[in-house]
């Protein structure tokens, strides 16, 4: 695993809204009913009502990486996720993402993606999880496996995300910060499933699978309020 510093934001994906309002046309039908590849949204934790979160400031111990938190906000920019395959495994747009599927998660304002590893988190000493890597690439410990009921990953069903490498589950027990990011919450790996570790997709730019003949392109998507 390398290491990045932290202080060199990246611009990857920092202007992806306004180039989806560019090139998208907006879907007037009904909303889909399933995440899919593509996509990107925030995630909320049912159990403390809090979004994913991550922002250029670094965690003071540990990894040293950026740190991943959980705010209240809602209309916070630094809460947006995109959704990618993994390096060995594509996730075209639009598809579907399946139950049991390994993503990445890129945060679209600093282009690092969801991380963990074997770090202690800094307020709980669960494992830690950070932002990690430049323009979306960084290594194997950026996978998660989506846990869902049925075959696809619904907008309405409650999941969790596994990390694929080291087996915790993507969780919030409540943990606040103090400055420089006080009332944030602490975001960490725990090992047992739990209502902490119930995340929800929100608000976002949800891709429609294509309608397109093969060779075609179409560049639909549904729009939810940011």
């Amino acid at each position: 695993m390398g290491h990045i510093n932290c202080g060199t934001i990246s611009r990857f994906l920092s202007t992806l809204f306004v180039v989806l309002s560019c090139i998208c046309r907006f879907s007037l039908g009904t909303e889909l009913s399933f995440v899919t590849c593509g996509s990107v949204i925030k995630l909320l934790n049912v159990k403390h009502n809090v979004r994913l979160h991550s922002h250029d400031v670094c965690y003071g111990s540990g990894s040293g990486q950026q740190s991943v938190t959980g705010v209240t906000a809602v209309e916070d920019s630094n809460s947006y996720w995109s959704i990618r395959g993994t390096r060995d495994a594509m996730c075209h747009r639009g598809t579907p993402v399946k139950c049991g599927q390994a993503i990445r998660l890129t945060h679209v304002n600093t282009g690092r993606n969801l991380h963990s590893h074997y770090f202690s988190s800094p307020l709980s000493s669960n494992q830690e999880v950070s932002a990690f890597g430049e323009e979306g690439e960084g290594d194997h410990l950026d996978e998660w496996t989506v846990h869902c009921s049925g075959s696809v990953w619904k907008r309405e069903e409650a999941i969790r995300l596994r990390h694929k490498a080291t087996d915790v589950l993507l969780s919030v027990t409540g943990e606040q910060y103090g400055r420089p990011i006080h009332g944030q919450m602490e975001v960490h790996g725990m090992s047992s499933p739990s209502q902490h570790s119930l995340w929800k997709a929100m608000e976002g730019i949800f891709m429609k699978p294509s309608e397109m003949p093969a060779g075609g392109q179409d560049y639909s998507h549904t729009h939810t309020e940011f």
